[in-house]
């Protein structure tokens, strides 16, 4: 038997499941899916999917159970707790705490701080690091865009040097969801802790493409998905010190999180088991788990200078493309996650996203990316026209929201990939579409018309209506 400490050898490039599907043309035929939206959601790492399948037939209640099988789930879901731990050096006074995702991660610490303090965030921020923040018992302000990784140091230096009070948290996004710009993270941490502030590092695009070392960086807690770690299988986690989250009423409420209740009073168990009350999702555990094993045997290191490496030239191929407009914050010099965000010259967003999966089998995202202020302050849209965007928004007309196109990079992806995605945009400049598209006003999405591609046969159901606009986090 293989002791705990013992770490497994290094394996060489993961492997996804489904990376080799075929996906059917309108024109006809099929052709290998090119899956250029690795920053909204990943397939799943052959190892995770194994990992899974192996895990299922023991899978039973945690914590409490005599039984057997519930010993080993339970055994299984806290050895998914120090691998996720590890992966992100965490401090040995640290506790991980399983939530749904980066959203739910942020939102329990925001329910976890105290009354009146000063929150700090950026406007580029994903919306799972800003919405959160606005509840009554928060001051949240918000630090214009910069335009340079020094620029935003100055800003957010100038921020706490005026702000007040005795408790304070910056938080701050790892790298950019939309331009892959990586943030000055352990230089704004420094800062923060100069000036008596926490600081809280939303991690959800940062984890599967760049090392995160929690003890280096200096940062306090840490907000991640699985579902952007190859592991889609509904789980995030909040790493963190304790004080913050042991105190005061659970953000969710009920079993599980209680040692002992009467009609009148509430023993609240200790962490991290008071901040996840229910049923843990210990299959999703067990998948983060396993995807921060595989990652971490085949270095993060190396898989950070891969993808800035292939991130560099595709920004290169597509800067060349007559007609392609790429949108960044900075410029040039400074690491960048395989994210870029472009539009098309006489093309909208959402046209472009459907030729490219239509004609050519390529899946990117379009619109605002659940960062709509970072948008508009790159798509030079001023309150006026936000506002009438607005109006028309409520009056059930979506086909004219700014947006961009986005591809992203992650395990899989090739120069291969990225020239193909190239010469489609070569020929959608040069050629035009080959089919013809219409716009649904009420979604804001072109579809082809006619529609000739037909769903899998699989034993789920699918609904004949597409639908979702942002992305999850």
């Amino acid at each position: 038997m293989r002791r705990l400490d013992q770490r497994p050898a290094r394996i060489d490039a993961p492997t996804l499941v489904g990376a080799d599907i075929e996906v059917p043309l309108v024109s006809g035929g099929v052709r290998r899916y090119v899956n250029l939206d690795y920053a909204a959601s990943t397939a799943a790492l052959t190892e995770v999917a194994d990992a899974v399948d192996a895990f299922l037939p023991w899978y039973s209640s945690v914590h409490r159970g005599a039984g057997f099988k519930s010993q080993v789930a339970t055994a299984a879901y806290e050895g998914a707790r120090e691998a996720v731990r590890e992966f992100f050096h965490a401090r040995s006074t640290d506790v991980v705490v399983f939530v749904r995702n980066t959203t739910d991660a942020t939102n329990l610490l925001a329910s976890a701080l105290p009354e009146g303090t000063q929150v700090l965030a950026f406007e580029i921020e994903h919306h799972a690091n800003m919405l959160p923040w606005r509840r009554p018992s928060l001051q949240v302000t918000y630090l214009r865009a910069p335009d340079s990784p020094g620029r935003a140091l100055d800003e957010l230096e100038a921020a706490l040097r005026g702000s007040s009070g005795a408790d304070r948290l910056v938080a701050i996004t790892g790298a950019s969801n939309v331009t892959g710009e990586v943030w000055p993270i352990r230089d704004a941490a420094t800062l923060a802790h100069r000036y008596g502030a926490r600081v809280l590092l939303d991690g959800a695009q940062l984890a599967a493409h760049y090392p995160i070392n929690l003890q280096d960086l200096g940062v306090d807690f840490l907000a991640v998905s699985a579902h952007k770690m190859y592991a889609p299988f509904g789980v995030g986690a909040l790493v963190g010190p304790a004080d913050l989250l042991s105190g005061g009423t659970p953000y969710l409420r009920g079993g599980g999180a209680v040692d002992f209740v009467t009609l009148d009073s509430v023993l609240w168990s200790s962490l991290p088991e008071r901040q996840e009350a229910g049923s843990p999702n210990v299959v999703g555990a067990v998948a983060m788990g396993t995807a921060c094993r595989s990652l971490a045997r085949y270095g993060m290191d190396r898989l950070a200078a891969e993808e800035l490496e292939l991130a560099a030239y595709a920004r290169r191929r597509l800067a060349a493309l007559p007609g392609v407009e790429l949108y960044a914050l900075w410029d040039g010099g400074m690491p960048r996650l395989g994210i870029l965000a472009f539009n098309v010259r006489g093309y909208w967003h959402s046209q472009v996203a459907a030729i490219l999966s239509a004609e050519y089998g390529i899946g990117v995202r379009h619109g605002c990316f659940c960062a709509h202020p970072l948008m508009l302050h790159l798509l030079h849209v001023d309150d006026d026209e936000a506002v009438h965007i607005r109006h028309e928004i409520e009056a059930g007309n979506k086909g004219r929201v700014p947006g961009a196109v986005r591809a992203s990079f992650g395990i899989g992806t090739t120069r291969d990939d990225v020239e193909y995605l190239c010469r489609a945009l070569e020929a959608i400049v040069t050629d035009g579409p080959r089919w013809a598209y219409r716009l649904d006003p009420a979604s804001g999405e072109y579809s082809p018309d006619p529609e000739t591609r037909q769903w899998p046969a699989l034993p789920v159901a699918l609904s004949a209506v597409l639908v979702g606009r942002g992305e999850s986090s």
